[in-house]
């Protein structure tokens, strides 16, 4: 399985409705779920909360948690469900995800995490990897992430995905943590060269497809997400620039695709605007771009609306792009 360039993980953003839209893009890519919770995948309902497209694949199933038998059920789930990967969220800073006791808390208590990652990966067939920040609070020291990680390398992680930046646990907001901690992408070169024998991902502040040709020169690869959910079609300069992929489909051919999409799901019940807030960012940078989010922002954001609106969109766009192509 290749991680050479994969989408991170979102809250309220990577569900599958936006998977299935960027899969529609990009072909290559390794696409994540956003984080659940160990209590959601054991007692919700399953198939809600854990289902997804066959099309979406390759695909992992991002889990938090901090309970050894729980992330070992789960991690069986997400192997009898069909999942390629299942990665356990040690980064994300929040309070609600600190009070459950998982996220960037944990990077705090490596034993736990060392007996969570032994009982996963005992548990099912599938990679279970981790997704870690380089440090917390004041702790952004080599010496102390690189024991963490070999910590984790021998309860049987062979993969980290790491963001180059420490996650404050307070004072600053998720948001905040995506920005004002500074990146420090050498930390997470050294840890490779450290430790050759791992998969080191690295992710943090990457927008540009040289960007990522610059990484992995260093790591094994890139995770890319904020770029990617505010500019979908990125995706395409990746396919053709980092995998030689030019057989990319147009906006129109997206658009086209995804309008099938919508009217089986909305047949299942569901909510249009639950796939289209997802695409805002198609059009980012193209002419077009301020129809196709006027549009969204009228009648898809503000109200449920139906399939009807979502096919005349669709063709607003498409007619708009063809405009486009004649005019070029």
């Amino acid at each position: 399985m290749k991680r050479t360039v994969s989408v991170a993980p979102m809250m309220d953003c990577t569900d599958r409705h936006d998977r299935f839209f960027l899969r529609l893009i990009s072909k290559n890519v390794m696409l994540y779920s956003e984080m659940i919770a160990t209590k959601s995948a054991i007692h919700g309902d399953r198939k809600k909360i854990l289902g997804y497209s066959p099309e979406e694949k390759p695909l992992a199933l991002q889990v938090g948690g901090s309970d050894k038998k729980e992330l070992s059920e789960v991690s069986k789930i997400a192997e009898d469900m069909g999942y390629d990967e299942i990665n356990i969220n040690l980064g994300c800073p929040s309070k609600k995800v600190q009070k459950n006791k998982f996220g960037a808390c944990l990077m705090k208590e490596p034993n736990l995490v060392s007996e969570c990652i032994n009982e996963m990966v005992n548990s099912c067939n599938i990679p279970v990897t981790a997704k870690t920040r380089i440090g917390f609070d004041d702790t952004e020291d080599f010496d102390y992430l690189n024991k963490f990680v070999i910590k984790l390398k021998e309860a049987g992680c062979q993969t980290f995905i790491l963001h180059a930046r420490k996650a404050i646990l307070n004072g600053l907001t998720p948001k905040e943590n995506l920005k004002i901690p500074k990146l420090n992408y050498e930390m997470v070169y050294k840890i490779k060269k450290e430790n050759p024998d791992l998969e080191i991902i690295i992710n943090g502040g990457i927008s540009k497809t040289e960007e990522i040709k610059n990484h992995l020169k260093k790591c094994n690869g890139v995770m890319i997400g904020r770029a990617i959910y505010q500019n979908p079609y990125f995706l395409v300069d990746v396919e053709r620039e980092i995998f030689n992929f030019n057989n990319c489909p147009t906006r129109e051919e997206v658009a086209k695709e995804l309008l099938k999409y919508l009217e089986k799901e909305v047949k299942l019940g569901t909510k249009v605007n639950h796939i289209m807030r997802h695409t805002v960012g198609l059009y980012h940078g193209q002419d077009g771009s301020k129809n196709w989010k006027r549009y969204l922002s009228d009648h898809m954001m503000a109200r449920d609306s139906d399939f009807q609106k979502a096919k005349h969109i669709m063709t607003i766009v498409q007619n708009n792009e063809k405009v486009n192509q004649t005019n070029s």
